[in-house]
């Protein structure tokens, strides 16, 4: 009878323990309420002065944790300088931006809190913000992330959805991490600000999919509009509205915009002009409900900010966010 009693105490006595380190390897929204107990505020008052300077910058700030989250995990990895680095994978190079708004968050949160809050956190604070002083619905962000300790070029060339591809290839992507097709529609809408560059979209315009047209998807004004703003003989480095019309402010026009043909990229119009139905009618019901599109997308990125983060002791909390720490 003793045996057994110190046997059930001894496995209570594992349970407990492992019931801690899992609690502890968990992201809580309360992380760092001791260790930095300012750490919300700072970040909100860099992405406001960021955004006060360049309103673009919230669209940018968004896509720097997207393009974080899909490859390697929420882990800050698309951060790090360097060569063979994420900035230099083909849906990044002289397109992903904000890595000096990251850099000075960084610095002010480390003036306040030395060695404490990760990069990877910063980002996924620092894209909430961006929704939020755009006009978009706030949400609790979790925290507890790490950093990593290495890039992934080819799994950004690989993973990433391209601007290209068709809703079943990005619904596919989506999947790999994890998400559901609403987090593909939900997500996309993050395009209801930002800029894209002729390059993005210009194959749309003259001769799409060599059928010697436009892409018939297209609303024939804006075919005619874009066509000026990117001729053949262009560089395909002009930008223009990712939302034409409701250039910076985060709301529905956006899907608004799908319903009525005049989608930018190939991968934004298909989510209402493929076969598939699914995203069809989600299109359909965020164009004319703007609280459901807000509800979902803030789920969505608390969704896509849960992915594979390194915590406990995996990882490190880098001092400087480009660089993993000598």
């Amino acid at each position: 009878m003793k045996r057994s009693s110190c046997y059930n105490g001894y496995s209570l006595f594992l349970t407990m323990l492992m019931l801690c380190v899992v609690s502890r390897s968990q992201l809580t929204t309360d992380f760092y309420s001791t260790t930095c107990p300012t750490l919300l505020q700072i970040v909100r008052k860099e992405v406001l002065r960021a955004i006060k300077s360049e309103t673009r910058m919230a669209a940018s700030l968004i896509r720097l944790h997207f393009h974080d989250c899909f490859v390697n995990g929420c882990d800050a990895s698309v951060l790090l300088d360097g060569s063979d680095g994420e900035k230099f994978a083909l849906p990044n190079i002289n397109s992903a931006r904000g890595f000096e708004v990251v850099e000075a968050i960084k610095t002010a949160v480390e003036s306040q809190c030395s060695g404490v809050v990760s990069c990877a956190d910063i980002l996924a604070i620092a894209a909430r913000d961006s929704v939020l002083l755009s006009g978009g619905k706030s949400w609790r962000v979790l925290l507890g992330r790490r950093d990593g300790l290495v890039a992934n070029q080819t799994g950004a060339n690989a993973r990433l959805p391209s601007p290209f591809e068709d809703v079943d290839t990005i619904i596919s992507k989506f999947a790999a991490v994890g998400l559901n097709i609403t987090d593909v529609v939900a997500l996309s809408g993050a395009h209801t600000i930002g800029q894209a560059k002729c390059a993005t979209f210009n194959t749309r315009l003259f001769n799409f999919s060599g059928t010697g047209a436009p892409d018939s998807t297209m609303e024939s004004s804006m075919v005619s509009d874009l066509q000026t703003l990117c001729p053949l003989t262009d560089d395909g480095n002009k930008t223009t509205s990712l939302d034409r019309n409701s250039t910076d402010l985060f709301d529905n026009h956006y899907f608004q915009n799908l319903v009525n043909n005049k989608g930018l990229l190939t991968s934004d119009q298909e989510l209402f002009s493929s076969t598939n139905l699914t995203t069809k009618d989600l299109v359909q019901a965020y164009s004319t409900n703007q609280s459901l599109f807000l509800v979902d997308f803030a789920n969505s990125m608390i969704r896509m900010g849960n992915i594979s983060p390194l915590t406990g002791s995996s990882g490190e909390i880098r001092k400087k966010c480009s660089v993993v720490n000598s």
